[in-house]
């Protein structure tokens, strides 16, 4: 049992996700952050060989296979910082693949900061800047971290400007680099000047030598070559005068990111990472949401618009992902639990605002990747995961009183469809089962067409696809092939209840429905789309959808 209120639990959390385009590091970095917070042992790079060798974050076979994150998955462990606090970290891990971009933005709306990683000798990526977007929407404060200072990279300043010039964010170095690649000699930090010395990996040797404890710069002239050691004294006085000092309000609203540099393949400047996470990363905040009686309750009164503190006593929060087969022995289906108020304890009743159920949660779970143990208790901030079948879906709002709902998940519109068609004809039925499962994960949508039997499923990218037949072939022992469909586009469509059976009258072959029997329009080019939109100007033809 704790003896902190439920405000200084809450007020220790600190749940934060990591983005990044692909390759930038993020996965080994997630791996290095884990091995500093003393949570694993060993890190596992990504192209390892042998079986022992693997991220702890990747744990799809497919993930394994590519050496790339294809699924969210979070991890928390207890890590004691500076100020002597025990601190409660919840890492989100995202994939930074484009395909999955949805997963991703599911995953930032369960995070209070976002780690930003860019490599140094790349800069700002495509995807970093839709991820960045994606941050600003939800005002989520960012710490940027540029990795592979053991490579060449670009110059630091460049990096900073750019990040001025593309983010419309104030750069705030909180150390500075001398050199990079094989000339890294290491970093100092601004305002102390303190030096944190970097010792290159001999070639062939197994185990990483470490790094020598930190120093005052003055006095770290024997990790330097002629003429190094006061290049990087004067821009040190360069970077402390041409830069703003790192403020924490201005952070904390959106204005400025602290920047810091490493290698996290080299298990370089990740303490002082974690420290600045424990230290600047903001606990659970505020979160709006409404108050609101199920859909089916009669003389219900009319929803109230609410904040939910994270000191408050009644338990509340919201599903942002389903996981299936984590556990391929048991074909288990867990839902991803992001509280955001509240005291949970371990058999607790909880119920859902949407459907009105209740929920006995008796063996939730806290995350250790694809490792598991069972959660006594959690709060404000915590992620758990509750084992169900079913029941809960991708944006359901959970409560004690069951009136409390948190603003949907959007779910975007497909922009590659295609239909899927078992080999087995006898198996027909398994893949209508599978394929909603991974519907309700959001790995894919899946649209019923109201004329034939035809599953058309929809993704975002092509890697879907691969992953999706991968899975069904691993977990569901189904051999599928995707073939290319008459559809280019789909829209959820949405008016009065005349207006809409006079428009799915006329286009009665092209009317699907979604997972949730949401009416769709499949359309076969934009430009049909368009005409259409324009012959039925009483119908709403939407790219997104609310899920929850």
């Amino acid at each position: 049992m704790s003896k902190l209120t439920l405000p200084e639990e809450a007020g220790r959390r600190r749940t934060f996700a990591i983005i990044a385009h692909p390759d930038a590091g993020k996965t080994t970095l997630t791996e290095h952050i884990l091995l500093a917070g003393g949570a694993i042992r060993a890190a596992g790079a990504v192209r390892a060989r042998g079986e022992n060798r693997r991220t702890q974050s990747d744990w799809m076979k497919i993930e394994k296979e590519r050496g790339i994150s294809v699924s969210a998955s979070v991890m928390t462990f207890e890590h004691t910082t500076v100020d002597g606090v025990a601190k409660m970290f919840n890492l989100l891990d995202t994939p930074g693949h484009e395909d999955f971009s949805e997963d991703t933005y599911r995953t930032l709306t369960a995070a209070d900061c976002a780690i930003m990683v860019l490599d140094a000798a790349k800069g700002i990526e495509p995807q970093t800047l839709k991820l960045f977007e994606v941050c600003r929407l939800r005002d989520i404060p960012i710490i940027t971290f540029i990795n592979k200072l053991d490579r060449e990279a670009q110059d630091p300043m460049a990096l900073l400007d750019e990040i001025a010039s593309r983010l419309q964010l104030d750069p705030a170095p909180i150390w500075w680099p001398a050199e990079s690649g094989n000339r890294l000699r290491g970093m100092v930090e601004m305002g102390t000047g303190k030096f944190q010395p970097y010792t290159k990996k001999p070639a062939g040797a197994a185990e990483d030598p470490g790094h020598p404890a930190a120093l005052p710069l003055a006095e770290a002239a024997q990790y330097f070559e002629a003429g190094e050691h006061e290049a990087l004294m004067e821009a040190q006085e360069l970077v402390e005068a041409g830069y703003p000092a790192f403020n924490r309000q201005s952070f904390l609203e959106g204005h400025m990111t602290p920047v810091l540099w490493g290698s996290a393949l080299r298990h370089f400047g990740i303490d002082e990472l974690l420290a600045a996470i424990g230290e600047w990363a903001p606990p659970p905040k505020v979160m709006p949401a409404r108050k609101e009686a199920p859909p089916e309750t009669r003389n219900a009164p009319a929803p109230v618009e609410i904040e939910i503190e994270p000191g408050q006593t009644e338990v509340t929060g919201f599903v942002f992902k389903v996981q299936a087969n984590m556990d391929p022995n048991h074909r288990d289906r867990i839902a991803m639990f992001r509280m955001a108020s509240g005291s949970f304890k371990r058999g607790m009743k909880l119920k859902v605002q949407n459907t009105g159920k209740q929920l006995s949660v008796n063996a939730p779970i806290m995350f250790f990747a694809s490792d598991r143990e069972l959660a006594e208790d959690a709060y404000a901030g915590d992620v758990i995961g509750i084992p169900n079948h079913g029941v809960l879906r991708v944006g359901d709002s959970l409560s004690e009183s069951g009136l409390v709902r948190f603003a949907g998940l959007p779910n975007f519109a497909p922009e590659i469809l295609q239909r899927v068609r078992v080999k087995d004809p006898l198996k027909a039925k398994h893949l209508k089962k599978a394929l909603e499962g991974l519907a309700e994960e959001g790995v894919t949508q899946l649209f019923r067409p109201e004329l034939g039997s035809d599953f058309i499923v929809g993704a975002v990218g092509q890697l879907q696809f691969e992953v999706m037949a991968d899975r069904l072939g691993e977990e569901y022992n189904l051999d599928v092939v995707f073939e290319p469909s008459p559809y280019a586009e789909a829209r959820w469509v949405a008016g009065d209840k005349a207006d809409l059976e006079d428009f799915a009258g006329k286009y009665r072959p092209q009317m699907a429905v979604d997972i949730d029997q949401a009416p769709v329009f499949l359309a076969k080019s934009s430009w049909e789309t368009g005409y259409v939109s324009e012959r039925f100007p009483k119908i709403a033809f939407t790219k997104t959808k609310e899920r929850g």
